[in-house]
């Protein structure tokens, strides 16, 4: 998995990409117009203490790793952790990866 660690790709994704809300977490995502997929997480101080952030954040990346295989090249993501984050579950951080996926349309959605 591609990393998203300068500031200043931070800041640019922030700046030119799309937000998509989910109680749990933020994806912010923009197209990078490259052949690869590069992901990054955060978590601020919001979130809680230090073991709580972290926590949130090895969730999301457990989380990417799952759907990094379905994700379509030329996107920078970014997903920022909300509160109760620190206190879900993994299939829960999974649940929330695949609808923002989705709804960012970084992952094709299933037809009903």
């Amino acid at each position: 998995m591609l990393r998203l660690k300068s500031a200043t790709d931070f800041e640019r994704v922030r700046r030119d990409g799309r937000s998509h809300a989910h109680p749990l977490a933020v994806l912010i995502a923009c197209a990078n117009g490259a052949a690869h997929t590069r992901w990054g997480f955060a978590a601020g101080k919001s979130v809680g203490t230090a073991v709580e952030r972290n926590r949130a954040k090895r969730l999301l990346r457990e989380a990417a790793r799952a759907r990094q295989a379905e994700a379509a090249p030329g996107w920078d993501l970014i997903f920022i952790a909300r509160r109760p984050l620190a206190a879900a579950k993994l299939a829960q951080a999974e649940a929330v990866m695949r609808s923002l996926l989705r709804r960012a349309k970084v992952i094709p959605s299933e037809n009903v």
